[in-house]
């Protein structure tokens, strides 16, 4: 529950859904196409309790939505969201930072391409003008709704 210095704040207010390591997790497997619980939980390697719980949450907030699995069977596949999809950049912002701070010149590690199999560009924070903006560039404002 947010308290009232952090009740106005959007960061602290998606914390709340994404705060959590394993929400981000299977957010990001969702992308990458899994969509049952048992591939979920293999993947990941986690408890099925807390997977169980997570994936709650997640459905909860609404990121993802439950549905009959594709293939016809008797299984639930945990579909994304409109919602969900627009998680999307938030975990390739992670995925950036992590590539270039994280990892040792030459160590092995996953990469992200397109469907042609080019890298992506790394993301930036810009003004509707076109602008590349930088933390010094921006401030925060409350906007008030009566």
């Amino acid at each position: 529950m947010l308290d009232d210095n952090n009740q106005q704040c959007p960061v602290a207010r998606a914390l709340e859904v994404l705060g959590d390591r394993w929400a981000l997790m299977i957010l990001r497997d969702a992308f990458d196409g899994l969509r049952r619980f048992s591939e979920l939980q293999k993947n990941l390697g986690l408890a099925k309790n807390i997977l169980a719980s997570r994936l709650k949450l997640l459905v909860e907030a609404g990121l993802l939505e439950q549905q009959p699995a594709s293939d016809g069977s008797a299984y639930k596949e945990y579909v994304l969201t409109e919602q969900g999809r627009a998680v999307f950049p938030i975990v390739i912002g992670l995925r950036q930072w992590g590539e270039r701070y994280l990892f040792a010149a030459g160590e092995s590690r996953s990469q992200l391409v397109d469907d042609r199999e080019q890298p992506l560009q790394t993301l930036a924070v810009r003004a509707r003008d076109g602008r590349a903006l930088g933390p010094d560039d921006c401030h925060r404002r409350v906007i008030r709704h009566t």
